[in-house]
């Protein structure tokens, strides 16, 4: 058998693990659950990828998203490394397929969601898999009282009942005390090994500023360096997109939104460096693993610290100096106060949305669960008057009820059902020949048809008859609208995956003490959240420490508000002195980077000094970087 070291020299190319992987490593190849926290950039993925490599046997991933599954797998892939996900937008016989490869050992690793581990085709194939180790990340998403809980998290135990002797291990970047401790109870981990790394991160200069201009203050702050710069709604992502494009900064914009060749691109673009700054909802980010990221910028402050910490610490993965920098005003303290009963309805709103929901999806009693529907919030709110942001929190609290689950832009593949019986059919034969043979030759193709809707390839489908595309949908149409099958056509957009059998929503059973114990926890987070902005007192990663349950020895020096408190003021004389050594040793240092390390209240002086030394002739602007004249 490889080493751990052997193994990551020869597919990952490198000398030495990082902090804590090794320890971590060897701990699951022990067989010992154990809990790993490690900030982003921390590399958590390697930690179960290693060992399944050292081991005979199959790493069952669980993970989140979709597109963190499938950016994993593709690295893997280009690496060497067999392994795959499934995901809801496969159809039935490429699950079917991979599937069976898995039980052949044909990957080391297999990517599942959570609501994966639920369907009866993977249940009837998972006894039969050699799972060596289990792997859950983003292992937060198990708790209550977390920040990101999903409800479907909280079946992953059953995996003890199917595999009693396999380890697992459970990964996450942001969790507090109260957190670790419901991951360990939720998981049912006996005995875990917790390593835990400091959430200080050295290398990230957190920077808090109050902005009546945020616009001005991100193009002065972004200046074409490697950024990523979140916003809170796709609208907002849209317009600052714009506005920096429209001010020269070379931008991308990425939304859930968007079209997946849209997203695809402008992912694209940022990650080979040939736009520099990506403006994002914080659907971008995740499994994200470029180094250089020189800056985030939160246009909007997040509702609670872990966010924050989890988007910060996408800057600077290289370990270089990076920047964090929120620019924030009253109106996001008032959004913060207000989202404790935006995000907490009362009961009787709640009861209002699933009746909603289920006549906008037209679901009748008693309709067989684990379906996807398409879902369009836009339209839905439209439909029932409902105001979106009310509406869509309701919604994630149904979820959390295990009610359903929302996913946005899920490609959905074409599915056929046939609704009539055979006899009609054959009927068809005299009446419509045309669409006769279209019948035949997808009972031919498809042997599932007739018990539940099946995925099907249009285009294999129309090869097949040898006939061209349109023609084809043309005649499901028909066939549709004859009501003689179920054509459900084929898109991308946001899904609802229905889990449970429909009630009235008068008897719908809802746990209104969680909900309430949810509130109060929200509340605390949102309390923390407003104090970090408004702190100017207490070192910032001291702050962030503390709420993460650490005791920090130390301010970390480099903050805004430990630069306030060591900034010892200087004289006019003696500070320009200091910028024309600045300008003169980094050469093309811009106006932004060149103020950078000076605290706000020295800023002022700074960029005076600049326009006075710019007036004088001894520093010149040329394409926003500044040189000092050569005499």
């Amino acid at each position: 058998m490889q080493t751990p070291e052997e193994i990551l020299k020869q597919y990952w190319g490198f000398d030495a693990f990082r902090p804590l992987q090794s320890e971590i490593i060897g701990s699951v190849l022990e067989g010992k659950d154990t809990l790993a926290l490690l900030p982003t950039g921390g590399g958590k993925s390697l930690c179960y990828q290693v060992p399944a490599l050292a081991k005979e046997g199959l790493c069952l991933v669980i993970s989140p998203l979709i597109a963190l599954m499938q950016d994993q797998v593709n690295r893997l892939k280009e690496q060497d490394v067999p392994a795959t996900c499934i995901h809801s937008g496969m159809q039935f016989n490429e699950v079917k397929r991979t599937l069976d490869n898995a039980m052949n050992g044909t990957y080391k690793l297999l990517y599942v969601s959570p609501e994966r581990l639920q369907t009866r085709l993977f249940g009837e194939y998972m006894t039969e898999f050699d799972v060596n180790l289990i792997a859950v990340d983003e292992a937060h998403c198990i708790s209550q009282w977390g920040h990101d809980f999903r409800p479907s998290y909280l079946k992953i135990a059953s995996l003890r009942d199917v595999f009693p002797k396999t380890p697992i291990l459970a990964l996450t970047a942001t969790a507090t005390t109260d957190v670790q401790a419901d991951i360990v109870k939720q998981l049912q981990l006996r005995e875990p090994v917790l390593f835990k790394q400091s959430f200080a991160r050295d290398n990230i200069f957190y920077d808090v500023r109050y902005s009546e201009n945020k616009n001005a203050d991100t193009v002065n702050n972004v200046n074409q360096r490697c950024s990523i710069i979140y916003c809170r709604s796709r609208k907002q992502t849209e317009s600052v997109g714009k506005y920096l494009a429209q001010t020269g900064v070379n931008t991308a914009v990425y939304h859930a939104g968007m079209s997946k060749e849209k997203r695809e691109n402008a992912q694209e673009l940022w990650m080979s460096d040939q736009v520099p700054v990506m403006v994002a909802t914080t659907a971008f980010g995740m499994g994200i693993d470029k180094p250089g990221v020189r800056m985030v910028l939160h246009y909007d402050a997040p509702e609670h610290p872990e966010a924050y910490y989890q988007e910060a610490g996408r800057a600077g993965r290289d370990g270089k100096a990076s920047l964090a920098l929120m620019v924030y005003n009253s109106a996001d303290i008032k959004r913060l106060i207000e989202s404790v009963a935006l995000q907490y309805p009362p009961e009787a709103y709640l009861r209002k949305v699933y009746q909603a929901v289920v006549e906008y999806l037209q679901i009748p009693m008693g309709t067989e669960p684990d379906q996807y529907y398409p879902f369009d919030l836009a339209d839905f709110c439209k439909k029932f008057s409902l105001q979106a942001n009310e509406a869509i929190h309701a919604l994630k609290l149904l979820e959390q009820e295990d009610l359903w689950t929302l996913s946005e832009s899920v490609y959905h593949p074409a599915t056929i059902e046939f609704t009539a019986d055979r006899y009609a059919l054959d009927g068809l034969a005299r009446a419509h020949p045309d669409l006769h043979y279209v019948t035949v030759g997808l009972l031919r193709m498809y042997n599932t048809i007739f018990h539940f809707p099946t995925q099907v390839r249009e285009s294999a489908v129309a090869r097949q008859l040898k006939m061209n595309k349109d023609e084809l949908l043309a005649k499901l149409e028909r066939l549709d609208n004859m009501e003689l099958l179920k054509y459900n056509r084929p898109g991308e957009g946001p899904q609802l995956f229905f889990h449970h059998y429909r009630v009235d929503s008068r008897h719908l059973i809802i746990d209104l003490n969680r909900i309430d114990i949810l509130r109060k926890r929200h509340q605390a987070r949102t309390d923390a959240m407003i104090s970090f902005l408004e702190n100017n007192k207490e070192c910032r990663e001291r702050f962030l420490l503390t709420y993460f349950g650490e005791k920090p020895s130390k301010d970390c020096g480099h903050c805004d508000v430990c630069r306030d408190k060591n900034f010892v003021a200087k004289g006019d004389k003696e500070m320009r002195k200091e910028l024309l050594q600045a300008i003169q040793e980094r050469k093309n240092i811009s106006i932004q980077d060149l103020a950078a390390p000076y605290p706000a209240v020295a800023k002022k002086q700074v960029l005076g000094l600049v326009r006075a030394l710019v007036d004088n002739g001894e520093v010149v602007i040329e394409n926003s970087f500044l040189s000092v004249v050569k005499r």
